[in-house]
Order: structure tokens, then sequence, then C-alpha cells
């Protein structure tokens, strides 16, 4: 656990406002789930392992409880009671969630999450609408992304039709094999594999297919998917669908599985331009609305940390993060002598009545003068023995050092005006 400090908590913000907007503009509604539910609502989707990966325990009543490890499993609790609610039901999510994980680089055990779902009848233009708002938040934070998306189904296909896999447990430990095409080399996943009882030829068929990476009309023309007998209609109209909406730097990535008990169809992943770090991962989940008595429902959704958000935020130019706190007026009001403390109090309270950033402190004036540049203060409003005899300020721009003197009621009425001449 950790503690959030100015900056990070000024970031989480930014994000936070930019991604409410986003929500706003593609007719998101917000909602959070509880922090707490019930351990057997959470291991609906990831199973009763999950337990030793989340803070579980047993409240006062003996109830086998846990904090949230995401906010998807909520919200279709949530969903799945609300049979008012008219389709497609699109919601929104922003919030804390706990993990008892080993912290690393932008992954903590208490970390933020954006999350958006959509609730539909099994339809392909949610799917395109969930990475269209994925692409949209992203670049409102001036972060440039790469999408990634397959479809399991396809790979699924290729392993019950053309390599004649039926064995459920067979084809779930070939879709493993797949999932570690991006940490290990071909002949690791071979060899770890075929000692599992997973027969070498189907497995190098297998990873030749999810090996394909590139645009649409490369992959389905290779060799490895003609005449395989899979069906890529629900890929294809994705990529139409994502074409028609303007969603750029989409490639197509056969490697892509995700969650292997959990995601029914179409999967994303999404990467940064420059530093190529996950930052979201999404897709079909039909069978979580089913576990909660939903099969008249789909599910399609995305989920981002906002810790790794924060990431590449804090290389970013500052105007990006701080643009309104840039434009936004601030004057720090500092007094010589102690006779004069009340006038600064009085001009620093109207200053923020009248919407610029302002603040006094008890100190020396060499001290104010310090803690005014420390604090970042754009100007400085300085009370000499000129205030007392002509109503007049030294106003010091803490930029470039220049000072210019002001009448003091022109600044209690008119600061814009004034600190703008």
């Amino acid at each position: 656990m950790r503690d959030i400090e100015d900056e990070e908590y000024m970031l989480i913000e930014h994000a936070r406002d930019r991604f409410i907007e986003s929500a706003r503009l593609f007719n998101f509604s917000m909602v959070e789930p509880s922090p707490i539910e019930l351990l057997s609502t959470l291991e609906a989707k990831s199973g009763p392992m999950i337990a030793d990966e989340i803070y579980a325990f047993k409240d006062k009543a003996g109830r086998d409880i846990a904090l949230r490890f995401d906010l998807t499993v909520g919200i279709t609790r949530y969903v799945a009671g609300r049979r008012d609610l008219k389709m497609p039901i699109k919601l929104a999510a922003f919030g804390p969630v706990w993990r008892y994980d080993e912290p690393q680089m932008g992954r903590y055990r208490w970390f933020h999450q954006w999350d958006v779902e959509i609730y539909d009848n099994f339809s392909i233009e949610s799917d395109a609408e969930v990475i269209e708002f994925t692409k949209h938040y992203l670049n409102s934070l001036g972060i440039q992304a790469r999408i990634e998306v397959s479809d399991r189904m396809v790979l699924e296909g290729m392993i019950r039709k053309r390599l004649g896999v039926e064995d459920e447990q067979q084809v779930l430990e070939m879709l493993r094999a797949v999932d570690k095409l991006s940490k290990k080399s071909r002949d690791a996943i071979l060899q770890e594999y075929t000692s599992k009882g997973i027969d070498a030829e189907r497995l190098r068929l297998l990873l030749d297919v999810a090996g394909l990476k590139g645009s649409l009309d490369d992959v389905l023309s290779s060799d490895h998917l003609k005449g395989a007998g899979v069906d890529t209609s629900r890929l294809t109209a994705l990529i139409d669908s994502l074409k028609a909406r303007g969603v750029s730097d989409v490639v197509v990535n056969m490697s892509i599985v995700r969650g292997l008990d959990y995601y029914s169809s179409i999967v994303f992943e999404v990467f940064s331009g420059k530093s190529n770090l996950a930052l979201v991962g999404g897709g079909r989940y039909d069978i979580l609305p089913e576990v909660f008595g939903r099969k008249d429902m789909g599910a399609t959704g995305a989920a981002g940390g906002v810790e790794r958000l924060i990431l590449l935020l804090k290389d970013m130019h500052s105007d990006i993060l701080y643009g309104n706190d840039k434009a936004r007026a601030s004057i720090f009001v500092a007094y010589a002598d102690d006779r004069l403390k009340g006038d600064a109090i009085m001009l620093t309270s109207n200053l923020r009545r009248k919407g610029v950033k302002s603040e006094c402190i008890a100190a020396s004036l060499k001290r104010q003068l310090e803690y005014a540049s420390s604090k970042g203060y754009r100007f400085t409003a300085i009370l000499t023995d000129r205030m007392s005899r002509e109503k007049i300020v030294v106003l010091k721009d803490m930029i470039d050092g220049s000072e210019r003197t002001v009448q003091f009621n022109a600044l209690l009425t008119e600061p814009s005006a004034i600190i703008s001449m």
C-alpha cells in the first residue's frame, strides 16, 4: 500500500475528468459498484483460486467477503439484477480496486481502474463502440495508442475443426500455450506443452496461426487460414465498423486470447505507441451475465489501470496536464509589516472569491517570497509601507522577476484585468 501525494492525486483527477467527459460524449451512464462483494460473487468471474490473489476475509457475521479486484464483476452483478433496464445498457466506472499482488512499476495492491461496459443483444457494434471509446479517451489524454484485436473463436475453431481436438481440457491447454507467445519462445512452449500430452504437430500448426499479425487482409489471406473452415465474419465485421468510425492504428494479432475461462469472442489489447506499455484490455464476455442468470444478455467492455496512464502522463508536457491551472491566474499575497496583515488577508480572500488562486502565510517577508516561488505562483502582490500611505501594492512577476506598482483597490475589484496588463 502507498500514500498518494499531491502530484499523483492531481494526475488521477485529470484522468478521471477526461474519462467522465468521454463517457458523456458516448452516452455512458456513470456508476460505481460496491467496494465489498460476497466472495462467491467475485469467484463467478475467476474461480475459487481468486481468493489467494485478492483481499478476502470473514466479516463480523462470519460471511466470506472480499474487496473488489475489478469493476466489471460488480457492474455485471448490478445489471443482471435490473431487468427493468433496456438494452443496450452502457455503463462507465472509475474507482479504486485491490489485489494481493507483488507490487511493481505501475502496479500496486491498491490502484485505480477506469472501466466501460455494454450489455447488449450480442452485437459486434458494441465491441466496436468500446474500442472507439478507448481510442477517444486515450487521445483526450494526449496518448497515441496501438490497438491489437483478435477473435478467440477463430483459434478455437482451428483447434476443434482443423486440428480435430475435442477434449475441452486440451482445447484450454492449447489456448494457454498461445497466450504465452508474448512471454516465451516457440521452442520453450512446444517443450512445455508436449510434456503435458499435447500433440507437437498440432501445436506447431496452432502457433503458426497464432503468429499471424498485421492488417485483416494479410491475416485472412495467409495459407494457415485458407481452407481452415473457421468463421472469420466477426473479425471482418469489427474491422469494417472500426474503419467507418475512423479508428486508426488497429492491428489484427491472432495471439491475443486473454482470460481463458472468461472472454468468449472478440478480444483486444491497447499499447502505448512510445513505450509499448500495455494500457488497456477488453473484449466480449457473454459468459459472465449467464453466470448471474442472464442468458438473454451479452456483454463487452474494456478496462485500464490509471496508474499505468500516469506513468505516461508524467513524461508529457505540463500544459497537457495542467492547462487549466496554467491559464488560471494565481497571486500570492505577501506583506512586509504585521500592521498590513489584515489588508493582506482581506486581499487574499477577495482574490479567491474572484476565482484567482491565492494564499497568504504568517512569516518573514523573505520566507513569504521563498514560499511563493516554491509553490509556483505566477505573481506575488507585496504590501509595503506604501500600502498604508498611498494604497499602492508592488506586483512581482515570479517568472522574469520584474516589478510594477498597482492600485490596491483595482487589484481588489479587477484582478484579472490588472495581471493581464
